[in-house]
């Protein structure tokens, strides 16, 4: 999702290293998790099998357990050390049948059977994968006909202040730049998703210092880690240049830091509706199902 090209250990790494304060520090991601869960108000079905996709701490893997009661939980991330988190957080609810799996593994190469997975949720971890339409066609896999997905991912203006402050300083990459709503809606189609709907909103934290902000992307794991980044130091006069050009985004002493969410939800079709692949239109359907189609039409 990211269009910077990542170091994908290094931000396995730094997210292992930020994971035992992630939630003191994550109140952006607590706050679009909320508003990713209000998205689920009007669910069709009541999901018998969950996964929550790059689960990170088990915030959201509490909230879904809590409200859907589901016969089992799937919380899956890559970082262990955030894995080990989520393990402590999710208790089982009174009362339910409700089986949980704790799984460190790749979102794009996902361990789970096909047509077992009746909703995907997934907050803000869609913008660390290195090739979308590969986890979109291994969340098709994985779903049920009519399951639904629901997700959410950073846009482009993600950090705007910090980006041109950066690029006042060098051209290195310093803040990932992401797609927008229309490209990720066209690889929802391209996947064969149904019924897909997009939309994005723009949130705005306050800090009373560039220093603070800095601090708090370290502190969940969202450094710099594209790899073309410089390897050394940030030199004094880099530093002091870059916090000069962002000086010109405060206001009343406050600097500001923009985040674009972008807001998905898409269900896997039904048996026998079209499907939208590169090479046109597609239709499938079981033996089984044809065959009952045919005896339906000779007895009518």
């Amino acid at each position: 999702m990211s269009l910077t090209p990542l170091d994908i250990a290094a931000a396995r790494r730094s997210f292992d290293r930020a994971a035992s304060a992630y939630d003191r520090y994550a109140v952006l991601q607590r706050e679009v998790e909320s508003r990713l869960l209000e998205r689920l108000e009007f669910h069709r079905n009541n999901p018998a099998i969950i996964l929550d996709l790059g689960c990170g701490t088990g915030s959201a893997s509490q909230n879904l357990a809590s409200r859907f009661k589901p016969q089992g939980l799937v919380s899956l991330d890559w970082s262990p050390a955030m894995l080990a988190q989520a393990e402590i957080r999710v208790e089982p609810v009174a009362g339910t049948p409700h089986t949980r799996w704790c799984l460190c593994a790749d979102m794009h190469m996902l361990p789970l059977a096909a047509n077992s997975v009746d909703l995907v949720f997934s907050n803000l971890a869609l913008q660390w994968s290195y090739d979308v339409p590969v986890v979109f066609s291994e969340l098709r896999r994985v779903m049920k006909p009519g399951a639904m997905l629901v997700f959410s991912c950073y846009g482009p203006d993600t950090l705007y202040e910090l980006r041109h402050a950066w690029r006042s300083v060098d051209d290195r990459p310093h803040v990932n730049e992401f797609p927008d709503m229309h490209n990720i809606g066209d690889e929802l189609v391209v996947a064969g998703f149904a019924e897909p709907v997009m939309d994005v909103e723009r949130l705005t934290l306050q800090y009373p210092d560039v220093h603070s902000l800095m601090r708090e992307i370290k502190s969940i794991g969202s450094h710099n880690v594209a790899s073309k980044r410089s390897r050394g130091l940030t030199g004094k006069g880099q530093m002091a240049a870059m916090l000069q050009a962002y000086g010109k985004f405060r206001h009343d002493e406050i600097y500001p830091a923009s985040f674009e969410v972008i807001y998905g939800t898409a269900f896997a079709p039904e048996p026998g509706q079209p499907v939208r692949t590169p090479e046109g239109d597609m239709v499938a359907f079981s033996v089984d199902e044809l065959r009952s189609k045919m005896a339906t039409r000779k007895r009518s």
